[in-house]
């Protein structure tokens, strides 16, 4: 399996943002790849909170560390493209790695 790092938006509308990303993440598993979403993971209660600056630059990081072993950053456009998504694209470009722009194919 594709090791990939999901980038969708979070910041905003994030109950939608939320399903939107579930829902990028299934796009993924159901095309073979094998997602990982840490603005899914990190912003769950208790992790870190996205509304404290210190802890979302946290998140950030630790969401970039993985591109070290990912062989694709996926980039879901349908919501348009935030400034913590660019981050990540960014990131990925000055590393060499891949990245796929796409729409969600499926929701359910």
């Amino acid at each position: 399996m594709k090791l990939v790092i999901i980038e969708s938006p979070y910041n905003g509308d994030v109950t939608r943002n939320v399903e939107y990303a579930r829902a990028c993440v299934r796009d993924a598993l159901l095309r073979g790849e094998a997602p990982f979403a840490s603005h899914l993971l990190y912003t769950q209660p208790g992790i870190l909170r996205d509304d404290i600056p210190d802890e979302r630059r946290w998140g950030i990081a630790a969401g970039l560390a993985w591109g070290a072993v990912a062989d694709a950053t996926v980039v879901y456009t349908d919501l348009g493209i935030s400034s913590g998504m660019i981050e990540g694209i960014n990131h990925a470009a000055h590393f060499g790695r891949l990245i796929d722009r796409r729409v969600v194919t499926r929701r359910e």
